[in-house]
């Protein structure tokens, strides 16, 4: 009996280094795209207002996408889900530098965002999945793992744009890498098949009343963050006469933040839960935008950024955690919240810009700052029934493979 508990241990060990690793392969993908956009518009021949509107259709098609995610892991199940879905992301990473104009651009990033949205979603379920079978907190370090394939991809795109390469094949070599390794990595992750009595997930369904009340947590941090992320080295540089350097510095500090934060964060929930660590990182976050609109100077709004992403870095993996236990249906929950951050993380850096037109960009960051009080005082809505781990027979992970995962 020890030898068989000790098998499914570590079957659940090789199940969460499989799903970290498949983040990893999913920020990657944005890392890589994110560090060629200069090519790829001078390559389509679009203006930097062409550009904007393009930038705008990833958002859309993961809104109009994510819904779907629940009824294809439904209809094939999550492992087989997850890996064709993240499949046709990272594959998906070929078709932007391959547009020739403004409409070939806004069509590829259509499908570019659709693709990503529904393999968030998937793969976040299954980090849930994963999270209950553990019986800890492991969203933040999953996220993190994400934040880290994000750097790692923009580091190999910073890499090849120096050397003045091609994006078509260098998105074309990465997009293979990384599908070989998301489908080799797909392998690992837990299969749960649905209850027998769970019905399929609608085709399109508006998200469930739990996701929006959680959803509303996660708007405002990820608001937070993009203004943050989009908007710093403006900041640092307008109001504060912060040199081309140190603005460009404070955003790769404010991404390393976030990255490390979510980490380390599954240690900061387990000890002291997912409410009491968003209401103190709320009041951090808080702290951080005051920093920011009184700052006399460069280096106490970089403190103030910090504080930011110290402050919001796991409110997002937690709003994603809450929804998959707030219902029946964890991918249509994952789906409602994931739509709300996606529309937030959208317009929170035009948000800033005609706040900043019509006032300034202290004001707008005194709105970032109310945002970030929202998260004290709506921490609560993240206050779900408490883990538990599997209760599957030891050796047996209650997938719908008899086999080890893996």
């Amino acid at each position: 009996m020890a030898a068989e508990t000790v098998l499914s241990s570590e079957r659940l060990r090789r199940a969460r280094f499989a799903v970290a690793a498949v983040f990893c392969v999913h920020g990657a993908v944005t890392g890589s795209f994110a560090t060629r956009i200069p090519w790829i518009q001078e390559h389509a021949g679009v203006s930097a207002g062409q550009l904007g509107l393009a930038l705008a259709f990833p958002a859309l098609g993961a809104s109009l996408s994510m819904p779907l995610a629940g009824r294809i892991s439904h209809r094939f199940g999550a492992r087989t889900a997850l890996r064709g879905l993240l499949a046709l992301w990272t594959l998906a990473l070929t078709l932007p530098s391959l547009a020739p104009n403004i409409w070939g651009l806004c069509a590829a990033l259509f499908v570019y965002g659709a693709t990503a949205g529904m393999s968030d979603v998937a793969m976040n379920a299954l980090g849930v999945e994963t999270e209950n079978r553990l019986g800890r907190s492991i969203m933040s370090s999953l996220h993190g793992m994400w934040s880290v394939g994000a750097l790692l991809g923009s580091a190999a795109g910073t890499v090849a744009a120096h050397l003045g390469g091609d994006a078509r094949l260098h998105h074309l070599v990465a997009a293979l890498v990384l599908t070989v390794l998301g489908l080799v990595f797909c392998q690992g992750v837990l299969d749960p098949a649905p209850a027998e009595e769970e019905e399929a997930p609608p085709r399109f369904a508006l998200p469930p009343k739990s996701a929006l009340v959680i959803g509303a947590i996660g708007f405002c941090a990820v608001f937070a963050e993009g203004a943050s992320l989009d908007w710093s080295a403006v900041y640092l540089r307008d109001e504060l006469g912060g040199s081309a350097g140190l603005a460009a510095a404070s955003t790769t500090a404010f991404a390393l933040t976030m990255a490390v934060a979510r980490l380390v964060g599954d240690r900061v929930v387990d000890r002291f839960g997912a409410v009491r660590t968003v209401r103190v990182g709320g009041a951090a976050a808080t702290l951080g935008g005051v920093l920011v609109v009184v700052a006399p100077n460069a280096a106490t709004a970089m403190a103030g950024f910090g504080l930011v992403g110290l402050g919001v870095a796991v409110v997002v993996p937690l709003a994603f955690a809450a929804a998959a236990r707030s219902g029946p249906n964890p991918s249509q929950a994952i789906a409602g919240v994931a739509t709300i951050t996606y529309t937030s993380g959208l317009i929170a850096p035009s948000a800033i810009g005609g706040i900043a037109d019509a006032t300034s960009l202290v004001f707008s960051f005194g709105l970032v700052t109310a945002l970030a009080f929202g998260l004290v005082l709506g921490a609560g809505v993240l206050r779900t029934a408490p883990r538990a781990p599997s209760a599957a027979p030891a050796g047996a992970d209650a997938t719908k493979s008899a086999g080890p995962v893996g």
